[in-house]
């Protein structure tokens, strides 16, 4: 039996991998790759395998296809990994799985892919009769020589190739790729987030004028674009951090899903479709508030992230940028009491987020979470922080009702000291929530699914409503 890695024994492209982690962890290496693909593929791929290698324990393996490999070994057919990936990784999954009789894999010479691979197999196994298990058109070959053929998730072309070769192959995994596995690797579900665009101008009670509401409107579809983009860009640097968390591993590039080129495809398309539209009809103001954002959120996603306190900070700075942006695209007067509320709210926000997932991996021996800079002793701190900051943020609340500029916005401002209270029992009821394990890693999202923060919105807007009544617009 002969299995094929990329695509069929693992549900991702191992080199596609690499060179990702070689971005992530060897920036510098990663600008003279293009060089290295100047010699060749199979010089390529050796230069890439001698900095870095997945973590052959996180691989997204197919449970169908190692039932089958203990099944025939077991029946005493001998097993053997043949790739076109470079020898180093392809001998550190054989070490993890410990069911290959042989590996035949590219070295810095050749490169084991279709006909090379074949003449490799061939060479070892003379002879004798062989299942060969692949998944691409470059082992149609392969296919064409074996006794038996079986395909696991065989992209399209494989399909065709063993049709038109009249070559019959058992199908061991079905392609199962589609659109539900792109959607979710949008994340459309943290759009909501990208609704405080809207803040400035609602709370400058510009709310009916039409153009101001269809810049930000505009403004609002292009943060959705590229923080999709940002997203897919997070989860292709964090798959092997994502596959051993408890829910990331069910993202779609994580889980193998969607493939790693689709997704850089789709990444690309969305940053350059945001920023073309915000370019064309919002000018370029709008269009710099928006590349901050998108530079900010990369810097995040490659090394911020790892920062002790700097990501906290960036991820509430991230926040309190969309409220800039709204104001800056409406355009309107960026309240500093706004922005200042907006900072300390939302990094207590993301102290508990924190919180969370440091409660989610205290019984794990290492103590630590990975691609973060803290550590589970570190959560009676993070929770002082995260509540300070809250209760910080209600105080910048009460020194705005109290200042002088409210009364030119409201007729009533003695009702908005009501939310106080109400901002105080959403604050202490998510860090309780936090305490007793109830809250998801993602208090935003949170909040979006809760009835009570709902009730707590509502009886905000109907205060801002009443301590309005009476006041035109500006």
């Amino acid at each position: 039996m002969v299995v094929d890695l990329d695509g069929t024994l693992v549900a991702t492209d191992t080199l596609w991998e690499s060179l990702l982690l070689l971005l992530r962890k060897r920036p510098l290496a990663a600008l003279a790759a293009p060089l290295w693909a100047l010699r060749g593929r199979a010089h390529f791929k050796a230069r890439v395998a001698a900095e870095v290698c997945p973590d052959a324990r996180t691989l997204p393996y197919r449970e169908a296809v190692l039932e089958r490999i203990h099944a025939l070994r077991a029946g005493g057919a001998e097993t053997w990994l043949a790739t076109a990936a470079n020898e180093v990784v392809a001998n550190a999954v054989a070490e993890h799985l410990d069911c290959f009789d042989e590996v035949i894999a590219s070295d810095a010479h050749s490169n084991r892919r279709g006909e090379s691979k074949l003449a490799a197999v061939t060479r070892a196994a003379g002879d004798r009769p062989f299942l060969y298990v692949g998944n691409a058109v470059a082992d149609l070959p392969l296919w064409e020589r074996a006794s038996e053929a079986a395909c696991v998730a065989a992209s399209p072309g494989a399909r065709r190739g063993l049709s038109q070769r009249g070559i019959q192959a058992d199908v061991w995994v079905p392609s199962e790729r589609g659109a539900n596995a792109w959607l979710r690797s949008l994340r459309p579900h943290q759009w909501s987030k990208n609704a405080l665009l809207f803040a400035p101008l609602a709370l400058a009670h510009d709310v009916t004028d039409t153009d101001a509401l269809v810049r930000v409107a505009i403004a609002f579809v292009c943060f959705c674009a590229v923080a999709s983009a940002t997203y897919l860009l997070n989860d292709l640097l964090d798959l092997e951090s994502d596959r051993v968390h408890p829910s990331n591993r069910q993202r779609p590039l994580a889980a193998g899903d969607l493939a790693i080129p689709a997704a850089l495809a789709t990444a690309a398309s969305l940053a350059v479709a945001g920023f073309a539209l915000s370019a064309c009809l919002l000018g370029a103001a709008t269009t710099w508030m928006l590349a901050i954002y998108f530079a900010l959120t990369t810097a995040y996603s490659l090394w911020l992230k790892e920062k002790l306190f700097i990501d906290v900070l960036l991820l509430a700075g991230l926040y309190t940028q969309r409220v800039l942006t709204g104001a800056v695209a409406a355009p309107v007067e960026a309240s500093t009491w706004l922005l200042a509320f907006s900072l300390f709210f939302f990094l207590g926000l993301a102290l508990v987020k924190r919180y969370v997932e440091l409660l989610q991996i205290r019984e794990e021996s290492s103590g630590r979470n990975a691609r973060r800079a803290y550590r589970v002793s570190d959560i009676s701190l993070i929770e002082t922080m995260g509540l300070a900051s809250g209760y910080v943020s209600i105080l910048v609340l009460g020194l705005y009702v109290s200042s002088e500029s409210v009364t030119r916005l409201y007729a009533r401002p003695e009702a908005l000291w009501l939310i106080s209270p109400l901002m105080l029992f959403w604050i202490s009821r998510m860090w309780f929530l936090a305490r007793r394990g109830q809250l998801d890693a993602d208090p935003v999202l949170f909040a979006t699914t809760d009835r009570a923060s709902y009730l707590c919105g509502l009886c905000i807007l109907a205060i801002g409503l009443l301590a309005s009544t009476g006041v035109a617009s500006g």
